[in-house]
């Protein structure tokens, strides 16, 4: 009967993240440093409220968009954080970032309309944009930086272009766009009409003074879609929770394809929420940021060529040198050395790897010591 299905369903392809972290788990002794999850816990203070609601028996549908003080507190903290001017009804509470990313593509997307998705980029996106039936556009930038450049923009933009998805800092790279890039894209854009969906989850994990994103143009107001989740910054990964953001007639439109696809996010989390909210992750972002120092250190001490992450908690070097694939180098790795990292085919990008360092100091010395010695057998 597969030949009845859905055809959209045969451009599909699993997550490559996901697949080679299952395959190093049929390596013994193999560590991993692949997933982008907090290896802290959820903070006591947002548990705490999650196990009252559930005693309380806030266990019964809650409003298809989230509740009223849920809302509220979301419009207000993106207000005070970001300067945002989203009312609390220009905001969906969905389920987690992923369903917000394909509520609004499934929303705007019709058959053949193309998307522009800067590479390396986040495996979803392109599978998101095949469901809807769009296409999906890359814009090459592993060779300028991870900048997107002016002539490159241009050159993706066409007569069907629906859409760009920004996602700054980025996954995999960690990088995020520079003033310069941001106000290219200002003035490219500004005369097109189509929509700039800004995936911000990585937002508030940036080590810089100097981020901005692409949302607070707001005279793009209209057009902008922008993606939040508790996921990272609250180390909330298995709470998926998230929400999206857009002007009153755009959210409205996006309102019936988050009711009829999940009718509504959990209820008993939401109030949970709010305390995240008010919940300061800078000591997290602090020990993030050790890391990456560590690992950067480690990296440039063997030779790798990578890019200085500024946001997220992922490195993305280059083993262009090496004269393999990122699938070769990546399984040797893991055959050779028992260290799993992410291909970065996965990403579009196949000189690269990815490392993630929201693991522990401790995991993250064994990892890298196991690298340096798969790197010099290399060199041999």
């Amino acid at each position: 009967m597969t030949e009845y299905l859905n055809s959209a369903l045969s451009q599909i392809k699993r997550s490559g993240i996901r697949e080679f972290t299952r395959l190093a788990g049929t390596v013994e002794g193999c560590m991993f440093l692949t997933l982008g999850e907090p290896d802290f816990n959820t903070p006591d203070i947002i548990k705490e409220q999650a196990k009252a609601d559930l005693d309380a028996n806030i266990t019964h549908y809650p409003p298809n968009n989230g509740q009223p003080q849920l809302l509220s507190a979301i419009s207000e903290f993106e207000k005070r954080q970001n300067g945002y001017d989203y009312a609390p009804d220009e905001i969906i509470f969905t389920v987690g970032a992923t369903e917000a990313l394909f509520t609004a593509l499934f929303g705007i997307i019709n058959p053949g309309d193309e998307v522009i998705v800067p590479m390396p980029g986040y495996v979803l996106y392109e599978q998101l944009i095949k469901l809807c039936r769009g296409v999906c556009v890359p814009l090459e930038t592993s060779d300028t930086g991870f900048q997107i450049t002016e002539e490159r923009l241009k050159s993706a933009l066409s007569d069907k272009t629906k859409a760009i998805i920004l996602t700054s800092p980025n996954n995999p790279t960690g990088c995020i766009y520079t003033p310069e890039t941001l106000e290219m894209m200002r003035r490219v854009l500004a005369e097109r009409k189509m929509f700039i969906i800004c995936d911000d989850v990585y937002s508030r994990l940036v080590y810089t003074e100097n981020y901005r994103s692409f949302a607070s143009f707001r005279e793009f107001r209209d057009r902008l879609i922008v993606i939040q989740s508790f996921a990272k910054p609250y180390a909330m990964t298995g709470w998926r929770a998230g929400y999206l953001m857009a002007s009153r007639e755009v959210k409205k439109a996006f309102e019936p394809i988050h009711q009829y696809a999940v009718v509504s996010a959990s209820s008993f989390i939401q109030n949970a929420c709010i305390k995240a909210l008010d919940y300061d992750p800078s000591p997290m972002i602090e020990v993030y940021r050790k890391r990456r120092d560590y690992v950067l250190q480690r990296l440039e001490a063997m030779g790798l060529s990578v890019n200085r992450p500024e946001g997220a908690f992922y490195v993305f070097p280059s083993i262009a040198r090496f004269g393999m694939g990122s699938m070769a180098f990546c399984t040797r790795l893991l055959h050779e050395a028992k260290l799993a990292v992410t291909p970065g085919e996965s990403f579009g990008a196949d000189d690269f790897f990815r490392i993630s360092y929201s693991y522990s100091d401790e995991m993250l010395k064994e990892g890298m010591d196991r690298l340096e010695r798969f790197v010099k057998s290399l060199e041999k």
